[in-house]
């Protein structure tokens, strides 16, 4: 997957790390609990494996497992 520059990002992580991509993310607070939001492409490949069943897989780094979510961005909101 590729990061892609989400609207209204409000930072950057690892900007001037070359060891990662940098990612852009919004915060938000949703009901009084911090979020970071980033968006994703799929490259041609994971869209090819994904609507054949592919699955995708999620990876923390590190030993402790912070809350996540992963979801669908609706066709309407792709810019």
């Amino acid at each position: 997957m590729l990061p892609l520059r989400i609207p209204n990002a409000t930072r950057v992580l690892a900007e001037c790390q070359d060891e990662y991509h940098a990612l852009a993310i919004v915060d938000e607070m949703v009901d009084g609990v911090p979020h970071m939001h980033s968006l994703w492409e799929l490259t041609p490949t994971e869209q090819y494996q994904i609507a054949r069943g592919g699955r995708i897989i999620l990876t923390i780094v590190g030993n402790g497992h912070p809350p996540v979510k992963l979801q669908v961005q609706p066709l309407d909101q792709n810019d």
